[in-house]
């Protein structure tokens, strides 16, 4: 049987379409199956100070802005590390806290603490983050604040409408919860006393604190919650 030009081109054809398709499934499970890295674009520590039993006690705030090519959800485990003191916290993805901020989300905890409450170690840490790929990555990171607080421990009082900051830290502001405990608003204060209405806070408070700052340093410091009435 002898067989023309064009239906040897056909032939040849048919035939390689079953080689495009295997070398295509084959560079699709490559593709979907490689492993990357995840990130650690950026990161901070701050450190905030809470009044205990009978002293201030501190907390490290820390959080890193992630980046992974298959998304935020496919992050599992997040580690941060004191070599020096052989120290180590462990988050995961059910207990980490997530925030959106200008359409970036970051993650970490702000309940970072010693064993009965004593002083967090200054100097550098080291962040390792896990995706659920196994892959990780880790950054350094240091808070090399002052070992004690720089400013007394401020307070706010709050009677018939007016309030009243004792602080020397440089910006304060007034956090408002609802009935329900949940942050409504936060508000810089520019005096230290003055008439609740004049902040112009959101209506439904029932309790507010002092939250109080010093940038330099990364502290701030949180107050125990007051009654409005």
């Amino acid at each position: 049987m002898k067989y023309n030009y064009n239906t040897i081109m056909k032939l040849k054809r048919l035939l390689l379409i079953p080689f495009f398709i295997l070398q295509m499934i084959v560079l699709t499970e490559f593709f979907s199956c490689s492993r990357a890295e995840p990130e650690i674009l950026y990161g901070f520590i701050d450190l905030v100070y809470y009044m205990g039993r009978d002293k201030a006690e501190e907390r490290y705030s820390f959080f890193i802005l992630p980046d992974d090519d298959d998304g935020v959800d496919n992050l599992s485990e997040l580690y941060l590390y004191n070599d020096r003191e052989g120290l180590r916290w462990f988050f995961t993805s059910d207990d980490w806290i997530r925030y959106e901020e200008d359409g970036k989300t970051w993650i970490g905890s702000r309940s970072i603490a010693m064993f009965g409450d004593t002083a967090l170690p200054r100097g550098q840490y080291r962040a390792v983050l896990v995706n659920k790929g196994g892959e990780s990555k880790e950054r350094r990171f240091t808070y090399d604040g002052p070992e004690t607080p720089p400013y007394p421990f401020p307070s706010l009082s709050y009677s018939d409408g007016d309030y009243q900051i004792d602080s020397r830290y440089p910006v304060n502001r007034i956090i408002c919860y609802d009935q329900q405990g949940k942050i409504i608003s936060a508000v810089q204060v520019r005096e230290l006393s003055g008439n609740i209405r004049d902040l112009r806070v959101a209506g439904g408070i029932r309790s507010m604190a002092l939250w109080a700052e010093e940038p330099e340093y990364r502290i701030s410091v949180l107050t125990e919650t007051i009654p409005v009435r």
